[in-house]
């Protein structure tokens, strides 16, 4: 791949996730009960607030993701991936850490999500070129 050619590689990495992230945020807030049952997780009023408050977060982070993948700089584009890619193989990690007796198809297809961005992203930085981390004012 060509150096623009990686750039626009994440750049689809972290519009695709943000998508995914929209799609996930809109179903924490508007049916907790839904994603708590895909999980495997016995819902509570309690734990649907916190699911609420988790997908009001999650759309932060998606709007946040598609702006970068539209508008950032080539330099903003590779430091979102990096963030990405931590994050991403974490969401798989605590997915298969449900305190549940038995991980359903969604947890295991979850975090199967969360491994697969974390390897895209790997992907796109480990091709990607060495842009300097110095501040643009």
């Amino acid at each position: 791949m060509k150096v623009m050619d990686n750039i626009s590689y994440l750049r689809k990495v972290l519009f695709t996730g943000a998508s995914i992230f929209g799609f996930s945020a809109l179903l924490l807030i508007f049916s907790p009960d839904i994603f708590n049952e895909l999980l495997g997780i016995s819902s509570t009023p309690e734990l649907n607030w916190a699911m609420r408050m988790i997908g009001l977060t999650l759309v932060a982070l998606a709007g946040n993701m598609l702006s970068v993948s539209l508008k950032g700089k080539d330099s903003a584009v590779i430091f979102s991936a990096r963030v990405m890619a931590v994050a991403a193989a974490g969401l798989g990690v605590l997915t298969l850490l449900i305190p549940v007796e038995t991980l359903t198809w969604f947890d295991y297809s979850y975090a199967a999500v969360g491994f697969g961005f974390s390897l895209a992203y790997l992907i796109g930085l480990f091709r990607a070129p060495k842009i300097s981390n110095t501040v643009n004012r």
